[in-house]
């Protein structure tokens, strides 16, 4: 069950209004943040990150000591404060090394899942060591998913993890209307074909720059030229999320759906046609039109008939 909250006064209650679904979300705004222990090779994957994420992105400097696996309140209080559903939260041990992880949060600020990625630091590159143009900030990406670990039809870390990189860079979609101007940059994320039941994939994430040239004909030539970061990831561990919980957060709006009404049709030209059905009808007390020679004696209406006396009577005041 999803915890209800009552305002106490005017101010919370538009500060939950604010927070309450809506039919189209606003953006989604990532949170950053480092432990108590960060390499640098987590801090420049972070800054890279961020810098990606612009302008819905918050990052924060100093030290934390927060361990998301064991106590995820801090995690959780940082969402609710800053209004950032997604984190990503960078720390380095002996244990666990060079280590991203990536959270979601929902409904009364709760954490729906998380997954924990380790940076390969042979292979890592920074933005800045690729010396190509950037993109501008503020503009949606393509998103390539390849492998067959992504299609998987069970619930796993991998499906976890397409489903945040989705949420993260999809940027601001109230609009259907894509403007092919902004086609400016790709990001790839591949996953190694799986070897064996203990061995998990690599996943690797790549950002490449369109560029458009001239190829003689109507469409141009597109060209992809790595733009940075170059990142490979280890998978760790993963929280899935409640089943419950998973449901709701799936649940959308039907504002808009036009429901079906029975015995109701448009034609062609747009003209609304109703169709009655009635009961069995009694005719027996429809009126029709009177005529003169279907109407009935008055003396055949009072059960009298006429006799011979009366018509001789008539005849004689003629």
């Amino acid at each position: 069950m999803l915890r209800e909250i009552k305002p106490k006064n005017a101010r919370s209650k538009r500060a939950l209004e604010k927070k309450a679904p809506k039919i189209i979300e606003n953006p989604k705004s990532t949170l950053f943040l480092r432990g108590t222990t960060c390499s640098q090779i987590v801090q420049d994957a972070l800054a890279d990150l961020h810098s990606l994420r612009q302008p819905l992105a918050k990052k924060f400097s100093k030290k934390n000591d927060i361990h998301p696996f064991e106590d995820p309140s801090s995690l959780v209080f940082f969402s609710e404060k800053n209004d950032t559903s997604l984190l990503v939260f960078g720390s380095s041990s002996k244990k666990r090394p060079n280590t991203l992880t990536f959270a979601r949060t929902f409904a009364a600020n709760q954490i729906l899942d998380m997954i924990e990625l380790h940076i390969i630091p042979e292979t890592f590159r920074t933005l800045s060591q690729f010396k190509s143009r950037k993109f501008a900030v503020g503009l949606r990406p393509m998103m390539l998913f390849s492998g067959t670990a992504w299609d998987s039809p069970v619930a796993n870390e991998f499906t976890i993890l397409k489903s945040i990189f989705t949420d993260m860079f999809k940027g601001d979609n109230g609009s259907d209307k894509i403007d092919v101007e902004g086609l400016q940059y790709l990001i790839s994320v591949a996953a190694d074909e799986p070897a064996g039941d203990d061995v998990k994939p690599t996943v690797h994430l790549r950002l490449y720059l369109l560029d458009t040239k001239r190829s003689g004909q109507r469409l141009p030539r597109i060209e992809l030229e790595e733009m940075g970061p170059r990142i490979d990831f280890r998978i760790g561990r993963s929280q899935q999320p409640d089943e419950a919980v998973w449901k709701e957060a799936m649940k959308k709006a039907k504002v808009g759906i036009e429901k079906t009404k029975k015995n109701i049709t448009t034609d062609i030209v747009g003209d609304k046609l109703g169709r009655i059905h009635l009961g069995k009808q009694d005719l027996s007390d429809l009126q029709t039109r009177k005529m003169k020679g279907l109407k009935r004696n008055r003396d055949l209406d009072g059960d009298k008939v006429p006799s011979s006396n009366d018509d001789v009577q008539k005849r004689q005041k003629k």
